[in-house]
């Protein structure tokens, strides 16, 4: 009965009335290659629009219980709006390692690769050229799915190989945004890549998050240092902060004393998940009550960082003229764990020719009963 309720209140609003990106406002070219933009939608009035520069979701419209569709994550309108940024990472795919490595250095087969700090003392999401910040090929386009490919040059970021990346973002008829991740390599390298989109299910800018309820299908959690570096612990959430095992007001907690959260000014960790026995794992689930939407989320990967929106801060105004505020959206985000390629007991991130890397994340969007 809830999902046929979904799909009636999805066919109250015609597709037409959204207010979709003029994708002139994205067509130019960009150090030397085409950016454009590009619409899916399902059978359900869904609709994504996703450009090729960084792989970004641009906008994501779900409906709420009343059936009125709002774009749920954040961004701009014109591709100079991501050019300029302050956040330079609304909706974009990363790589070619998601989070952070230590002091931007790792050793692989006695060999000492130095990769460019951009957080701190830190390498983040891949260095100022990850894959947020290139242009993407436009492989193959239909009404709900895009196939995104990148050659990632030997030395680029100073990562060893050349990796072969293949992306496909596919709106299902199941209501779910699902992306999946392709690479292979030509020498030993590391590769983590994940998906960055900040989400708000009550509309982007419209207010904080913290009274989302959160849930997190994990029982550990890695604590970081003041650099947001794993320490190599592995620590069980219960009777911390971190315990989201159940529905949880995102914001019930946050401001405890606790060293964890002041390290991270908030949420900004990585979470291990309780691995499904065949299939994909749950990870995530988030609730907004007022609108009844929810957002679940599933993977093959063994971890998800979940972040709370702590570094936005009101300086950016994006579409619809909105203010993006202080902890006003949310990542969830899977993934291997940070700092992998420095910590010999955290699962390998290593990606060696004649292997393929294979990950899959699903945001699949319903109602509350």
């Amino acid at each position: 009965m809830l999902l046929a309720a979904f799909f009636l209140s999805c066919s109250k609003t015609p597709e037409q009335k959204l207010p979709l990106i003029d994708p002139l406002t994205f067509t130019k070219d960009h150090e030397g290659k085409k950016v454009e933009l590009y619409t899916l939608k399902n059978a359900n009035g869904l609709v994504a629009q996703i450009t090729n520069y960084g792989g970004r979701v641009v906008n994501l419209f779900v409906p709420d219980n009343q059936g009125t569709f709002e774009d749920i994550v954040t961004g701009y309108s014109t591709l100079d709006g991501y050019l300029n940024s302050n956040e330079v990472f609304y909706g974009t795919l990363i790589g070619r390692y998601g989070n952070r490595i230590a002091k931007g250095q790792f050793t692989l087969n006695d060999s000492v690769y130095t990769l460019p700090v951009n957080n701190g003392e830190n390498h983040l999401h891949g260095g100022p050229k990850g894959f947020h910040n290139v242009v993407w090929d436009v492989v193959q386009q239909d009404d709900k799915t895009l196939l995104l490919s990148y050659l990632s040059a030997d030395g680029e970021m100073g990562y060893p190989g050349n990796l072969q990346v293949n992306v496909t973002y596919e709106l299902t008829d199941d209501n779910e945004l699902k992306i999946q991740y392709w690479a292979t390599t030509d020498k030993p390298t590391h590769v983590n890549l994940t998906h960055h989109s900040f989400f708000n299910l009550k509309g982007a800018g419209n207010g904080e998050i913290n009274d989302h309820l959160l849930q997190l299908n994990a029982p550990y959690y890695t604590p970081v240092d003041s650099g947001l570096i794993p320490t190599g612990e592995i620590i069980p959430v219960e009777g911390t902060p971190f315990d989201f095992r159940n529905l949880t007001a995102i914001g019930s907690r946050v401001s405890e004393e606790n060293e964890q959260l002041r390290f991270g000014l908030g949420y900004d960790h990585n979470w291990i998940l309780e691995a499904a026995q065949e299939g994909l794992t749950f990870a995530a689930k988030v609730v907004e009550p007022a609108s009844g939407r929810t957002m679940e989320v599933y993977t093959n990967e063994p971890a998800i960082q979940f972040y709370g929106g702590n570094f936005l801060n009101g300086s950016d105004t994006g579409k619809y003229d909105k203010v993006y505020s202080y902890r006003g959206a949310l990542c969830l985000e899977t993934q291997h764990y940070p700092d992998s390629p420095n910590q010999p007991a955290f699962p390998s991130t290593l990606l060696n020719p004649g292997e393929e890397y294979y990950s899959v994340c699903v945001y699949k969007f319903g109602l509350q009963p």
